[in-house]
C-alpha cells in the first residue's frame, strides 16, 4: 500500500474509532454497560489499527493487547510510546466476546453481568 493510501486508511480507521467511542459514551449514559464495554474495545482496536496504517503497517487480529505488543517488532520507537497501555489493552480484550453473547458468561446474559462500576 502506498504512503497516501496508507494515510487515508489510517484516517478511516481513526474516524471509525472515534465513532465507536462516541457510541460507548451514549450507551454508558443510557446504562447499557455491556454494550458500552464492547464499543470501548472496538474503539481501542480501531484506534490502534489506525496507528499501524499511519506507519504503513499491516495490523492483524482483534486483540488490543496484541496490536500494541506486535509493535515491538514492527516499530520499536512507537512501541515505547504505547507499551504502558498493555494492561488497558488486556482489560479491553476481555470485553470482545462476553459482552455480546449469552454463552460468553456462565449463567448470565451480558446486560446482567456488566454493571456501572467494575473492577
Amino acid at each position: 500500500m502506498g504512503v497516501e493510501k496508507s494515510k487515508e486508511e489510517a484516517r478511516r480507521w481513526f474516524l471509525t474509532a472515534e465513532s465507536d467511542l462516541n457510541t460507548a459514551r451514549i450507551l454508558h449514559a443510557n446504562q447499557r454497560y455491556a454494550h458500552t464495554c464492547f464499543h470501548a474495545q472496538q474503539a481501542g482496536e480501531k484506534a490502534l489499527k489506525s496507528i499501524w496504517y499511519l506507519h504503513a503497517g499491516d495490523p492483524r487480529g482483534r486483540s488490543v493487547q496484541k496490536l500494541i505488543g506486535d509493535l515491538q517488532d514492527f516499530n520499536a520507537e512507537l512501541y515505547k510510546h504505547l507499551e504502558d497501555l498493555l494492561p488497558v489493552g488486556s482489560k479491553l480484550d476481555k470485553f470482545y466476546i462476553p459482552t455480546r453473547y449469552p454463552n460468553g458468561l456462565p449463567d448470565l446474559v451480558p446486560d446482567n453481568a456488566y454493571l456501572r462500576r467494575m473492577q
